[in-house]
Parts: C-alpha cells; sequence; structure tokens
C-alpha cells in the first residue's frame, strides 16, 4: 500500500496512511471537516473532552501499548467531563505516551487516529458518514490485499531462485564426495534452518510442531518484509559459505542481519505514517 491514500466519504476527501503492523491510520483532521471545514481542531477536542471518549482511548491503549503511561491518564480520566477540563491530542500523546493517535506539525498540520479510533471518531461525527467511511476503507483494503498477494507471490519466487544460489554453494563447499543422498538431505535441512532461526527464530520442525494444522511451512507463512530479508539472507549465507565460515559464526551474522534488516523495513513505516 502507498503511504498516502484518500477515502472517499460522501464526497469528502479523508487522507489514510499506511501504518505497517500496527494498522492504518486515519485522519481525524479530514473527518471533522464534515462539521465544519474551518475548524476541525475543535471539532477533534470536543469529542476528546467527553469522559467516554478518554475511557475509550485509554482502553485501547491499554490492549495496544505497553509503554501507556497509566498514572496520567488516571489524572485525565479525573478531569474528563468538567466544564474547565480541556484536551488535546498533543497534550494526549505527550502526558500518557499514547500511540494510537498522532499529531503532524508543521504547515500541513493533522490529526492521525488508528483505524479503530477513527471509526468511533467518526460514530461520534454522524453514524450515517461513519458508514460512507468504513465502506471506502474496505474498498482500499481490498486493493491493497491484491497488490500484497501480488508482492508476496513475486518475493516468494525470488526465495525459490535463491534458494538454487544456496544450495549451490552448500553442495559445492560443504558437502563430501560419496556421501548418501539421505546424508546430503540432512546437510541441505541443517542450511536451511540456519536461515529459518536467523529470521524466524525456529527451525522448521520446531514451527510445524507448533503450528500442526498448516497446510503449509514456515516460509509459506512468511510475511511480506520477512521474505524480502530471507532472500537477502540466502545469498548472504551463500557468500559466507564460500568464504569458509563455520556454521555458528554464520548463524550469528545472518541472525544479526535479519535483526537490522526488519527494523529498517519497520522505521521506514513508521517514518512514512509521521512524514506522509
Amino acid at each position: 500500500m502507498a503511504s498516502k491514500l484518500n477515502i472517499d466519504a460522501d464526497g469528502i476527501q479523508v487522507e489514510v496512511r499506511y501504518g505497517g503492523a500496527d494498522g492504518d491510520f486515519i485522519s481525524l483532521t479530514d473527518i471533522a471537516k464534515y462539521r465544519t471545514a474551518e475548524n476541525p481542531g475543535y471539532v477533534i477536542q470536543n469529542w476528546m473532552r467527553t469522559r467516554n471518549t478518554v475511557r475509550f482511548l485509554g482502553l485501547w491503549e491499554h490492549f495496544h501499548n505497553p509503554k501507556f503511561n497509566y498514572i496520567e491518564f488516571e489524572a485525565i480520566e479525573r478531569e474528563a467531563g468538567l466544564n474547565s477540563f480541556v484536551l488535546t491530542p498533543k497534550r494526549w500523546v505527550e502526558q500518557t505516551r499514547a500511540k494510537g493517535i498522532v499529531t503532524k506539525q508543521g504547515r500541513y498540520a493533522a490529526t492521525f487516529a488508528h483505524q479503530d479510533i477513527a471509526f468511533e471518531f467518526a460514530s461520534w461525527i454522524s453514524p450515517e458518514f461513519k458508514l460512507y467511511i468504513v465502506k471506502d476503507y474496505q474498498r482500499l483494503k481490498s486493493e491493497e490485499n491484491s497488490r500484497l498477494s501480488l508482492g508476496w507471490n513475486l518475493n516468494r519466487e525470488l526465495t525459490k531462485i535463491n534458494y538454487r544460489i544456496h544450495t549451490d554453494a552448500i553442495k559445492e563447499h560443504l558437502i563430501p564426495e560419496d556421501i548418501s543422498s539421505k546424508a546430503q538431505s540432512f546437510i541441505y535441512a541443517n542450511e536451511a534452518d540456519v536461515l529459518n532461526v536467523a529470521l524466524f527464530g525456529k527451525t522448521a520442525r520446531m514451527w510445524r510442531n507448533e503450528n500442526p494444522d498448516a497446510k503449509g511451512n514456515v516460509r509459506d507463512e512468511a510475511s511480506l518484509r520477512e521474505l524480502i530479508v530471507l532472500v537477502n539472507l540466502e545469498s548472504m549465507n551463500a557468500e559466507l559459505i564460500k568464504l569458509g565460515l563455520s556454521r555458528a559464526d554464520r548463524a550469528i551474522r545472518l541472525n544479526k542481519m535479519a535483526i537490522e534488516q526488519l527494523l529498517v523495513l519497520n522505521e521506514s513505516d513508521e517514518r512514512k505514517l509521521l512524514n506522509g
């Protein structure tokens, strides 16, 4: 999915940003424009100052955010509903370390919220308007799933191509002459598990034992990002084998590489969300 897409909700454009594994984030600012295009920020603040909203936001963070500041949340909850109570998205995020709402500052300042929260806000704005948002959001997700499926299949094919490079390196450098076919298979499986453990933290057999009803294997169930990293690990392991590194040394290097690359991919998704 692109970093930014728009929902067409009854003629009003509502921006959606891809939030990676955490889910999508939808512009509360755009949703609030259904009420007033001039001061959408005030609409968001009015929604956030109610006790029901504060409790909903706190419960969402409870389920999704281990770093949530419950002490600050309880202080905010005690104030909620009072005539003097004001709660802005910026204050909520800074005081509670909330991650379900994201504020973007600058010329194009806006407030985004996780889809669960955005739909709750849309219900407060207008149940009818929420239905328009949900309907077009489902259309976007259907299109996204089609694109991701294509990308997943492409990367799965790439891992199969690299698998040949990987097995050729194993055959040339690790398999002795005059060894039985059964022993060869054992070496190939062990080398495949070097990659499995480096990336997934478990061998193929461990994964099958944990997922007895699964039709595929650990790689068939991998995410698109994991497959991207797996392609790189296969190439790297082939080169390390040619250099004569031991299996233990290669396992350490490959695991470090997998962690670093997954972090980069995750951070890239976060930057897209924050920066657009």
